[in-house]
């Protein structure tokens, strides 16, 4: 397959004492083969670029990067997200959505919520979608529906952003109140006047990390 050589190089250039590093970075919740991000960007770019000229998107690549046990296969897969995203669809989403559930951190929700934000430009159905990750048990899912509008700048649909917001005010998990904060900070930059609002707004119930991160430009 035309990933095999890819495969290959990665893994030649393991670093342990590295790898130890970034492992401990990540919590110690993933192998990694050691290799700083812009090199495995470095050594796919060839593979990824000519793969996506191909008319189908390669779903059994991009699992098999999810079945990889070194976190750059993942980072790998989700270049070749960006590459394919044109040709992705709403019927694409439960894909999407199962990649999120697995072996799920921060790093592959962040980088696959602007995939979803693009999506939902194209698709509106997946604002509903939205909606519905906004209250789910899975705390990856949540963060996504809350940041997938944070590039859309004035495209941003503020009544959706303000419901899915609410959905999650009250926790105090460390990683969806930075997710607020940091939506609302993006979208300051657009709309400075609505943020300010909603801040006073929900003052009493958003956490003071929240708060914090969204103030940051205002």
């Amino acid at each position: 397959m035309w990933y095999e050589n890819m495969f290959i190089t990665l893994e030649n250039e393991k670093d342990e004492e590295r790898a130890a590093q970034m492992s401990a970075y990540m919590k110690d919740n993933f192998a990694f083969l050691g290799i700083p991000k812009p090199k495995v960007k470095k050594i796919a770019k060839p593979y990824i670029k000519s793969a996506s000229k191909n008319e189908d998107i390669d779903w059994n690549f991009i699992n098999l990067c999810w079945e990889k046990n070194y976190r750059e296969a993942q980072y790998v897969g989700t270049e070749y997200i960006y590459s394919i995203q044109k040709k992705l669809t709403d019927k694409d989403i439960d894909k999407i959505k199962k990649l999120i559930t697995t072996k799920s951190w921060w790093d592959i929700a962040d980088a696959l919520d602007k995939v979803i934000g693009r999506l939902a430009l194209k698709y509106p159905s997946v604002n509903d979608e939205m909606l519905v990750w906004s209250v789910s048990d899975n705390i990856w899912l949540r963060r996504i529906a809350i940041n997938y509008q944070r590039m859309l700048k004035k495209k941003t649909n503020t009544e959706l952003l303000e419901k899915i917001i609410c959905n999650n005010l009250g926790t105090k998990e460390f990683f969806i109140n930075k997710a607020i904060g940091w939506c609302l900070r993006e979208y300051s930059k657009v709309n400075p006047d609505w943020v300010r609002e909603f801040l006073l707004k929900y003052e009493s119930k958003l956490a003071k990390l929240s708060i914090k991160e969204a103030s940051k430009y205002l």
